[in-house]
Order: C-alpha cells, then sequence, then structure tokens
C-alpha cells in the first residue's frame, strides 16, 4: 500500500430500462388447505428470488432481488484471512454470494464493522496499520462511523435498515448482524462526508473511492417492496471509462424502485456468486475478469440453515 495519504484512504474506500437475462429460485408451493377444515385459509404464495443482467452501454449490471417474507436469510460472514467469493459461499452452504466491506489487501484486516449474530466478527480499531497511520487522523473519527447494513430483531420480526455505525438501535429491537461500507447512495448521497471527497474552485482535489470515476461497483438495497436488492455493476471490454460512478450507480437504483441503498467495496472486489457461477466486476488491461479475494461478503441461505 502506497505510503501517500491518499493512497491510505484508497484502501479504506476501495478494496426505464430494458429487461436483460432474467432467473428465478422458486420456493416449494404452498400446502392447500383442507376441505374439511372449517374456515382454513391457504397460506399466501412465497415470492421467488430473482437474478437479472441489464446490459447498458458502458456496463452490464448484475441484480439479485432477495424477498424479505422469511424463506431466506441474508447474514455476513468474514474470512480468517482473504478468500473469494466462491470458496465462501460454498463453505457456508449458501445460495449467493456478494463481496462486502473495505479492507486493507497488505495485512488482509478489516477497515469496516462485521457483526454476527450479536457479537463483532471484524473491527477496524484491531488494524493497526489504519490506526497508528498518521495520515488519516483527520479521518479516524468518519472511517469509524460509516454506513452499515443493517438485521434488526424486533419480537418475532426480522427487520433491515441503512444506518451509521453509531446510530441508535430502535427501541425494542436488537441488532443482530451489520456488514460496514459506505457511503449512504439513498435517498441522498453521502460521497463528501463518506468517501472524503474534496474540491477546490469547483476542481475535485481529492476522491479517495475513485466516486466520479467509472469503475466495477458493489452496493445493496432496500426496495419499495421491503425485498433486498443486491447490484454488481460489472465493466466491458474494450470500453474506456468503463463501469458506473456511484451518482450514476444511485441514480440506476432508484430506476429499480430502491429507496435506500449503500455502497459495498468495489473495483477489484466486485464479485458476486450465485447458483454455481461468479461474476467479476472488474477487468484487467487484457479484457480479462480480475479475480480478487475479499475479506467479508453477504450470503443468501435458506432460512433453516441459518446459523
Amino acid at each position: 500500500m502506497k505510503a501517500i495519504w491518499l493512497a491510505s484512504l484508497s484502501t479504506i474506500g476501495i478494496g426505464v430500462m430494458a429487461w436483460g437475462i432474467q432467473r428465478t429460485l422458486t420456493p416449494a408451493p404452498p400446502i392447500a388447505a383442507s376441505s374439511d377444515t372449517p374456515n382454513a385459509i391457504a397460506p399466501l404464495p412465497k415470492r421467488a428470488m430473482q437474478f437479472r443482467v441489464y446490459p447498458r452501454s458502458h456496463s452490464i449490471v448484475h441484480t439479485l432481488k432477495i424477498p424479505l417474507d422469511g424463506q431466506f436469510a441474508v447474514l455476513p460472514a468474514v474470512s480468517k484471512t482473504v478468500g473469494t467469493v466462491s470458496a465462501m459461499a460454498q463453505e457456508q452452504g449458501a445460495i449467493a454470494a456478494l463481496n462486502g466491506g473495505f479492507f486493507d489487501p497488505d495485512n488482509q484486516q478489516s477497515t469496516a464493522y462485521v457483526l454476527l449474530n450479536g457479537k463483532l466478527a471484524a473491527d477496524p480499531r484491531q488494524n493497526e496499520s489504519l490506526m497508528s497511520n498518521p495520515n488519516l487522523v483527520p479521518y479516524r473519527s468518519k472511517i469509524l462511523n460509516r454506513t452499515e447494513f443493517r438485521q434488526y430483531q424486533c419480537g418475532d420480526r426480522r427487520e433491515y435498515a441503512i444506518a451509521l455505525h453509531h446510530e441508535a438501535v430502535p427501541a425494542g429491537c436488537q441488532l443482530v448482524n451489520a456488514l460496514g461500507g459506505g457511503p449512504r447512495l439513498l435517498p441522498s448521497i453521502t460521497t463528501q462526508p463518506e468517501g472524503f471527497v474534496a474540491e477546490a474552485n469547483g476542481v475535485v482535489i481529492r476522491d479517495a473511492l475513485g466516486s466520479q470515476q467509472p469503475n466495477a461497483r458493489t452496493a445493496i438495497g432496500i426496495t419499495r417492496d421491503r425485498s433486498l436488492l443486491w447490484v454488481m455493476v460489472a465493466q466491458k471490454p474494450g470500453i474506456d471509462g468503463s463501469g458506473m460512478t456511484l451518482p450514476e450507480l444511485a441514480a440506476f437504483l432508484k430506476t429499480l424502485d430502491v429507496e435506500e441503498a449503500m455502497n459495498l467495496d468495489g473495483g477489484s472486489s466486485s464479485s458476486l456468486y450465485y447458483e454455481g457461477k461468479t461474476l467479476y466486476g472488474k477487468l484487467d488491461s487484457s479484457g480479462k475478469p480480475v479475480m480478487r479475494p475479499v475479506k467479508s461478503v453477504l450470503l443468501v441461505k435458506r432460512s433453516g440453515d441459518r446459523p
């Protein structure tokens, strides 16, 4: 990792459309009510998980829509060192996996919080390179209080939200799982405070995330119909400026009825595993996918497989 402060910040930050391909993972059909049971009501059918591809002029966007009706469990996982999303998914017996929060590829330690079953699975305060770097002192408080994807247990309900790390947990709820990233994309984008973007005389002089430059991207959103939407933006070979900027990604998410959204680690980390195949977002100079191991992931399992 470069010694200059901009590279240090980069370590913390990087690591109507036409329908394309669509695949669904359909749950088992509901059991019909018995005709000899008085007032029996058949349960409502479960919604399917939907995978879609959106070909665009400068990128290919892959999305996975996950219904929040209890049939699927979405939870984070952390590798002891680093690992590919496919290896982590297969190890956990997951249906799908998405690359997660930021990390330092040099020391393989997380620069984002991960909470699993109420316990810290990754703590950036334990990353000596992060905490001892004098160039990061002005930004440390925000680095440790960036946006995260949260899962609450509120009585017998599982609720989902996107919030800052130090934001209070709603009354009557417990924070069960969380995975840090940032910046927030929707309902408004926070590239300046969370992406450490600075301008002088209308010119961007600092952009640790490269938020204004097209790149491979990863994001997670909560839709109007209360589903989760995973998004992985892949570059197109042979095209200069391939990928999306963060403002472009936020605008795209709005077209898919996403109300809340946050950015996850992007660039070479962008990868999505589904149905036994892994899709990569970043391309090298020859147009081949960059297969970079990551520190943390989000997983989809069937609810009965939740740890």
